[in-house]
């Protein structure tokens, strides 16, 4: 669950910035980014943990400046899609670099022994390949919703949802399922 903590920021935004006021999401998820970045870290957690806060954090000291100097800017009835645009670069990012972005949350939940098995780090890959996707197809269909029918807030919401609930379920199903083979 801690590992969803993480996405706050992005969750507060995605409230806070509906309409054409993004400068007051944008604010907010900075700072709920830049609190969660301090308190982890004196909390003693690697930054390789806090790979989302630490991304939402640049995100939104980014989309925070450019609201403040750009308050009209046509990208902005295209927030939702530039967070998923983020969170899939994000994502993959740390895919081609060959760390996984729930690596360092999945370390906090298991035993040091399997830390660095072949196994850990391909169902790490496996969930953030999954969360990549989300995030993707996110971005695709929100860019493509806010284009054609800016306000279809019931489809952008309902975007917004699954594209996030679902690989939270998988990514709580799937070690359960790889630990529950390896038993057999």
């Amino acid at each position: 669950m801690r590992g969803l903590l993480g996405f706050l920021p992005w969750i507060v935004y995605a409230v806070i910035a509906t309409g054409d006021e993004w400068r007051w999401g944008a604010i907010t998820g900075l700072v709920i980014a830049l609190g969660l970045v301090v308190i982890d870290r004196r909390a003693g957690r690697a930054w390789d943990e806090m790979v989302i806060e630490s991304s939402a954090a640049l995100f939104f000291a980014c989309l925070t400046a450019l609201s403040l100097v750009a308050p009209h800017s046509p990208l902005t009835p295209y927030g939702p899609a530039l967070v998923n645009v983020w969170l899939a670069g994000t994502a993959w990012g740390s895919l081609a670099i060959r760390k996984p972005f729930t690596l360092g949350i999945a370390r906090t939940m298991a035993p040091k022994e399997v830390w660095e098995t072949p196994r850990f780090h391909r169902v790490n890959a496996v969930i953030t390949t999954v969360w990549a996707a989300a995030f993707t197809v996110a971005a695709v269909s929100l860019t493509l919703v806010l284009s054609l029918s800016p306000h279809a807030t019931t489809l952008v919401i309902a975007i917004k949802v699954l594209t996030f609930v679902l690989p939270a379920v998988f990514t709580a199903w799937y070690p359960k399922r790889v630990r529950t083979a390896l038993a057999k």
